[in-house]
């Protein structure tokens, strides 16, 4: 075996149509599907097997902990992007958009981290199999850094950019100290003395942003960036953000801020582990609920690749959805808010990427990155290797 596209045809497998329903074979040539006519690709015997479209994992930051496992363990910042490809090539995952922090929280949120990271991914492009994306999460009172942070997107060629406020507003109003500040400043660097202090200082020019945040959002838009909004909590905010060309809602935090991203015309990205826990960690409207009534257009990662294809079984139990929708929230759903036509179904023409479960056990066999193999194991092992 090698990382060069393989020219394949697996057949008796259950295989997952654009339409919803199951075929008996999948032909794999020069890294695209075919539609198997006159193709010389090697068949292999695929009964028991279950061939679904790879996952598009629209906002995942399980990178992190390949990383920076422990603070000052990772000092090639390449072999973590090696690991975490491995990580995602296992759970299926054919398309990932790292999400990383662009903040004033510091550690591995911190702007000198976040230069580190992309400059690794950057340098490790030729040797991935996955396609390794990077998102850019602003936090928006960072107002003095937004000519360093489009240099940055512009520098590295991102193409979505989520606006996150992460700080305290409320207990700042209140003159109360934040929740957990010892342990949040610890991660930082810094002494809770000066991290509250920073804390207070971009909350004082909270009346600043809104006006900076627009012209900050324009130059993205003008940049071709996708804005997307993280835990929208109201219809208010919603179309504050969409106001400002913010067409994605990631995770909104009730059913109105959902219901307003639906009426508006944009996209609602849910979290896969909310599915798994059948609510959010922080008591926020539960993600199953949401995708029952058709307030979801993609689930991701978040901070647990595993959860994604977990989250399948678990909606489908529920009575949210059908399988075949279900999956869609993994595949075609994040493919199309993305623009990245060429994939998301198993359909002829598009990228071959693929995932392989084994029926009996429901474990991964295999997975697929445009023909090349990123993942194999078991009895699918045996059989691709065996013919």
């Amino acid at each position: 075996m090698t990382n060069s596209a393989v020219d394949l045809s697996f057949e008796g497998g259950e295989v997952l149509l654009a339409d919803g329903s199951l075929g008996d074979r999948l032909t794999l040539s020069q890294g695209r599907i075919s539609d198997g006519g006159g193709t010389g690709a090697r068949r292999v015997d695929a009964r028991g097997f279950r061939f679904l479209p790879g996952i598009v994992d629209i906002h995942g930051d399980g990178f992190e902990r390949h990383l920076a496992p422990r603070r000052g363990a990772m000092t090639d910042m390449r072999a973590g992007i090696a690991s975490a490809e491995a990580d995602l090539a296992s759970n299926g995952i054919t398309t990932a958009v790292m999400a990383q922090f662009y903040s004033w929280e510091g550690g591995l949120r911190a702007p000198e981290f976040a230069r580190k990271f992309l400059d690794a991914l950057d340098v490790t492009r030729a040797d991935q199999l996955i396609d390794m994306r990077a998102q850019l999460r602003v936090e928006t009172h960072m107002i003095d850094d937004y000519a360093d942070m489009l240099a940055l997107i512009e520098a590295h060629g991102i193409g979505y950019v989520v606006l996150n406020d992460h700080i305290p507003h409320k207990r700042l109003d209140e003159g109360r100290k934040p929740a957990r500040l010892t342990g949040t400043a610890l991660k930082s660097g810094r002494s809770p003395e000066a991290h509250l202090a920073l804390m207070q200082a971009l909350h004082a020019r909270r009346g600043d942003v809104p006006c900076a945040l627009a012209e900050f959002a324009q130059r993205l838009i003008e940049a071709g960036c996708l804005i997307g909004s993280h835990d929208d909590h109201s219809a208010v905010q919603r179309a504050q953000f969409r106001a400002m060309g913010a067409q994605i809602s990631e995770f909104p935090e009730t059913r109105e801020a959902a219901e307003a991203a639906r009426s508006g015309g944009g996209h609602i990205i849910l979290g896969a582990p909310n599915v798994m826990r059948g609510g959010s960690h922080a008591g926020n409207v539960s993600a199953v609920d949401l995708i029952r009534e058709g307030l979801c257009d993609a689930l991701a990662s978040d901070y647990h690749y595993p959860a994604l294809r977990q989250s399948v079984g678990k909606l489908v139990a529920a009575g949210a959805c059908d399988f075949p929708r279900a999956w869609a929230l993994l595949s075609s759903g994040p493919a199309a808010i993305l623009g990245l036509h060429d994939r998301g179904t198993l359909s002829a023409g598009l990228r071959a990427d693929v995932l392989v479960e084994d029926c009996s056990t429901g474990r991964i066999a295999a997975s697929f990155a445009s023909g090349r193999v990123t993942y194999l194991q078991g009895a699918f092992a045996a059989r691709m290797l065996n013919g």
